[in-house]
């Protein structure tokens, strides 16, 4: 980071979470199909990643498909999964280059074959990376997750391997998706959009949010910064006093 940056000096998350939204909202704004708007959102992430390495934050979470998202048009939901698909093939080159190692979260089993296989290769080629972590939240929601890691933990219990008393947060939190992750310091929502969204809501217990109106398609170094400035004055008390 540039000594002249305006983030030079500040306290920088160790994690960012970001709900991307606002492509559809951006298309009808521009008048051009909603296709558009999600190949322009796509533009953003590559932005954003480049974006996080140059400030030294070494782990990005973007919710890229929701649980929900299926319930979307057929023609819709097609265009997101080839674009993915697209997407994983076309910058896993420069995600090596990078040395960004990738991750996925969420019930992958869902997404389309060849989505799934593309996925798998990125995540078996960048598995020695080390410079950023970057995580996509794919056929995800946060209830989904932490229902699958209660069953998980119910089974266990039914079969003797453990007893309801043994069963703490820390367990819980290694049944979860995102084990091994750290959880997100800060939390960015584009749009404008006061809600969460069925998003990493374990995980976000204490994190900072900030929430702008920019559209994620427009979304860039400016935004970025002042998300950085803000979480920097931030108070992180952690409920201790």
């Amino acid at each position: 980071m540039s000594s002249d940056s305006p983030t030079a000096g500040l306290n920088i998350p160790q994690h960012i979470a970001i709900i991307m939204d606002g492509n559809g909202r951006w298309a009808e704004q521009h008048k051009v199909p909603r296709a558009k708007g999600h190949e322009r959102g796509g533009e953003t992430v590559q932005r954003v990643l480049d974006l996080c390495i140059e400030k030294g934050i070494p782990w990005l979470t973007l919710y890229a498909f929701s649980t929900e998202n299926w319930g979307r048009s057929k023609i819709e939901v097609t265009y997101l999964m080839n674009m993915l698909a697209s997407y994983l093939k076309g910058r896993l080159p420069e995600l090596m280059e990078k040395n960004v190692r990738l991750h996925a979260i969420g019930e992958l089993h869902m997404l389309p074959k060849s989505c799934r296989k593309q996925l798998e290769i990125c995540l078996e080629k960048t598995a020695n990376n080390t410079a950023m972590n970057l995580v996509l939240a794919l056929s995800y929601g946060s209830r989904q997750e932490i229902t699958a890691a209660a069953r998980s933990l119910a089974e266990k219990v039914q079969k003797g391997e453990l007893k309801p008393e043994d069963i703490t947060p820390e367990l819980m939190e290694s049944h979860l998706y995102t084990a091994g992750m750290p959880d997100p310091d800060l939390l960015i929502r584009t749009s404008g959009e006061m809600r969460i969204s069925n998003y990493l809501l374990w995980q976000i217990s204490y994190s900072e949010l900030w929430i702008t109106d920019v559209l994620w398609p427009d979304f860039g170094r400016t935004e970025l910064d002042e998300a950085l400035q803000s979480y920097h004055g931030r108070n992180r008390r952690f409920g201790k006093r």
